[in-house]
């Protein structure tokens, strides 16, 4: 069965000003990272704010192009095809982001907000779009009268809920989300990951879940990627990295998680994130880390397989 969305060595940088007569820095928002996402599964992407995890999606869902690397979408090469040839690839993918309150038109109905992809998208009538657009608005959990009203009417789960439909109108095979429930109340959270994880299986969709909150991360992902300042440093099942974590970044972000079901060691990072635009020298998490040794100063580790995941860390067999 081929991968829905493969990315190798995928990149993004930034030229950024610094003045007149200063060079412009170089700023590696997302700096080497690959995956795969099959059909019906769910990659979780996790790490601090800054790490890279939005750039990321903004290049899944074409709406930037990767500074190096390879991305390919259902099949096809996205990245080196032509603008106007990526249309299909464009249907194919689908975003729900965080904000349900700045992601929706407030001058358009909830009608109008629905149709307007198969305006652009399609050649069916104004009939057919309508009777597609209350088929979706049932299946994702909006009464009928709902259609004729504005986004300001709603809570923000009911306006997720209208995000969440308009993404699925072209019926996508790869829906990005970007902290989709981060924004709402913790009793609602539950109600739309329940229903995103309703309609994967009806719609045989796939999941790139962006989010920080590691608690909804272990509830809908079938596999994890832990970023830190644009590289992966841990990738593979959810089981295996939530019971052993062999990275320390991995382990000092479940330590700071409150779980009922088993009591982790208290981890206590030093300083703060570095500035992604003068990463340390070596593996970059070495001035935070608590297990550092000379060797992570000046020697970057490459992500290997170890334990049945893919860890970029020297001494990941010592938590093994």
């Amino acid at each position: 069965m081929s991968a829905v969305a493969e990315a190798r060595d995928l990149a993004r940088h930034y030229r950024i000003s610094r003045g007149v007569f200063a060079e412009p820095a170089v700023l590696k928002a997302v700096d080497g990272v690959s995956f795969a996402i099959e059909p019906g599964r769910t990659l979780a992407v996790v790490g601090e704010s800054g790490c890279g995890k939005s750039t990321l999606a903004r290049m899944v869902t074409l709406i930037e192009p990767p500074t190096s690397g390879s991305l390919r979408l259902i099949g096809r090469d996205a990245v080196k095809r032509a603008p106007q040839d990526r249309q299909p690839l464009r249907r194919a993918v689908q975003i729900v982001f965080q904000n349900p309150y700045g992601s929706l038109n407030p001058r358009k109905k909830v009608g109008s907000i629905l149709e307007e992809p198969l305006v652009i998208n399609t050649e069916l009538s104004a009939t057919e779009r309508r009777g597609q657009v209350r088929e979706m608005m049932a299946k994702v959990g909006l009464r009928p009268e709902y259609y004729h009203r504005y986004p300001h009417m709603f809570s923000g789960g009911q306006r997720q809920r209208i995000a969440i439909a308009r993404a699925l109108m072209l019926r996508p095979k790869l829906v990005v989300a970007d902290e989709p429930v981060s924004a709402l109340d913790v009793s609602i959270q539950a109600q739309v990951l329940n229903l995103l994880r309703d309609l994967q299986v009806e719609f045989e969709l796939s999941y790139l879940f962006i989010s920080h909150d590691l608690s909804v991360v272990r509830l809908v992902s079938d596999e994890v990627m832990v970023m830190y300042l644009g590289r992966p440093v841990e990738q593979g099942d959810k089981n295996k990295i939530f019971d052993r974590p062999l990275h320390p970044y991995t382990r000092a972000l479940l330590a700071s998680t409150p779980s009922v079901e088993k009591k982790r060691e208290r981890m206590v990072l030093k300083g703060e994130l570095p500035s992604p635009l003068n990463p340390p020298a070596g593996c970059a998490f070495h001035t935070r880390c608590p297990f550092a040794k000379e060797r992570c100063s000046s020697e970057r580790p490459t992500l290997r397989p170890v334990s049945g995941r893919a860890v970029a860390c020297h001494f990941a067999e010592d938590f093994a």
